[in-house]
């Protein structure tokens, strides 16, 4: 098959997918219910297996959970509680049919109901109404940002960090389980302090620890709202890396065939702070041997194949401590910062590059297709996270009909917009759509944003055509200038 037929099956796919993304407004939604509201007990949970993963330096939880329709009607809302301050920092929240990967249409909304209670719901709508005694199995995953904690907080530049995370033995829900268990998997099998409990059966205590994993339960029925609160305190020898900001550009060139990217990070470091001044010494002297720190010494961006023109600049101006390279592949840029970064510092930067625009647009008829990575962030084995994030995508000036749609997770975009924005030798300006999101993270690299445009052949040549008639202008302009005479003469 052609790719222009591919471009157009993707057109045709987007325009249905995003109808309603032209106008501007809030893109994530919530449900206003009466204060009053409790979730009606019309599920019961058969098997939940709560899976907490602190592998990063945010934690990631999954919910698989076999639910049961235990009303006489059909169902189709699942709701699952969350703490105000969880709701505050939780981020990427999917959920997918765990057993029929072909089941979609799950829709997400928060639910607001009394802005005073500490409980709040997230509402699962499933795609088809759940029968009587019918089952469904469904894969809850989210994260959690800002949620881990150094103890101690402030250590020696030599010593090692260790982080905390509370969380609870029972997993949170609104209805009652039947039978359930918690594993939490940490990044190494150093882990000096974790809450125990009392087991069931012939466990004694939980939770059971195999190498780098904590196992609580199985435990028999638990109501629903039940909550066993557990802390865990484990090593975690790397850098906590806190996005709080990112502002991300992509400007697109038809005539110049190029697609331009700029980001710019305002970076802090969310673990232990130094309990005495930097040593510059001593962290030279250190890395004659390499050791494991918590510092960040370096980081890597993964960048599309064609990545061309890299730039990396902070407050001060060009950093020269960074390593492009590229292949037919792929393109790496390495930096490193002016000084390792420790708890509690911060560092914004700037990186930019350039790419062929035949990488990233295609055309069918009068349309264009772009399709970019939501997010390009450096690429740490540690993990990153994003609080706030901004993009921008600058499209061509008479670009019309403008539409987007993501895959990414739709509860983390909060808000978008088409505005005009003129810039040098614009005319009409040019079409500027600004997708705002939270609680991001670096897993979420691979999910691509897709944006959909038309742009005639009438628009294209107006600017060469404002160009060229502004040159003629100047040089008409300027004979008819020479042409006067202001000389003064004798009568």
């Amino acid at each position: 098959m052609k790719f222009t037929g591919i471009a157009a099956a993707c057109l045709s796919l987007l325009s249905a997918a995003c109808a309603d993304t032209t106008a501007a407004g809030s893109a994530s939604s919530k449900v206003v219910l009466p204060s009053t509201f409790k979730p009606p007990q019309v599920f019961k949970n058969a098997n939940l297996v709560h899976i907490i993963s602190l592998e990063k330096n945010y934690a990631k939880e999954s919910i698989n959970v076999l639910i049961e329709n235990d009303s006489q009607d059909p169902q189709d809302e699942y709701y699952l509680p969350f703490t105000s301050g969880q709701m505050e920092r939780i981020g990427g929240f999917e959920v997918k049919d765990r057993k029929n990967s072909d089941v979609v249409g799950f829709i997400v909304d928060a639910v607001e109901f009394d802005s005073s209670s500490d409980t709040q719901f997230y509402r699962i709508k499933l795609p088809a109404p759940l029968s009587p005694k019918g089952q469904q199995t469904l894969g809850i995953s989210f994260y959690y940002l800002d949620a881990l904690k150094p103890l101690p907080a402030y250590i020696a530049q030599t010593d090692k960090q260790y982080l905390t995370y509370a969380f609870s033995a029972y997993c949170h829900s609104a209805y009652p389980t039947l039978k359930q268990k918690t594993e939490v998997k940490l990044p190494s099998s150093d882990a000096p302090d974790y809450t125990k409990i009392a087991g069931t059966g012939e466990t004694k205590e939980f939770p059971v620890k195999q190498g780098s994993k904590l196992t609580y339960g199985p435990f028999p029925e638990v109501p629903a709202g039940a909550s066993s609160p557990a802390t865990v305190r484990y090593e975690f020898n790397k850098p906590v890396s806190h996005v709080s900001e990112l502002e991300r550009d992509i400007e697109v060139s038809h005539w110049g065939g190029n697609v331009a990217f700029e980001e710019r990070y305002t970076l802090f470091h969310h673990g232990a702070s130094l309990s005495s001044q930097f040593s510059r010494v001593k962290w030279a002297q250190s890395q004659y041997f390499s050791p494991q720190t918590f510092a960040l010494k370096e980081l890597k961006f993964i960048l599309g194949a064609g990545s061309k023109d890299a730039y990396f600049t902070d407050v001060i101006g060009n950093v020269s401590t960074s390593r492009f390279r590229a292949s037919k592949r792929e393109a790496v840029l390495e930096l490193k910062p002016r000084y390792p970064i420790f708890g509690g510092w911060k560092y914004p930067f700037t990186v930019g590059w350039n790419a062929d625009s035949n990488n990233y647009l295609k055309r069918s008829g009068g349309k264009y297709l772009l399709k970019v990575p939501l997010i390009e962030g450096p690429k740490q084995a540690e993990g990153v996270e994003y609080e706030h994030v901004e993009i921008r995508v600058v499209l061509p000036e008479g670009a019309q009909d403008v539409k987007y749609h993501t895959t990414a997770p739709e509860s983390s975009i909060t808000e978008h917009n088409v505005e005009i924005v003129r810039t040098y030798l614009d005319t009409v300006g040019r079409a500027v759509l600004t997708i705002k999101a939270r609680n991001l993270v670096d897993e979420l690299r691979d999910r691509e944003l897709f944006v959909s445009y038309e742009y005639s052949t009438a628009a294209a040549l107006r600017k060469p055509l404002v160009i060229f008639t502004s040159t003629i202008a100047v040089f008409v302009g300027m004979w008819l200038l020479s042409k006067l005479d202001v000389s003064i003469s004798t009568k």
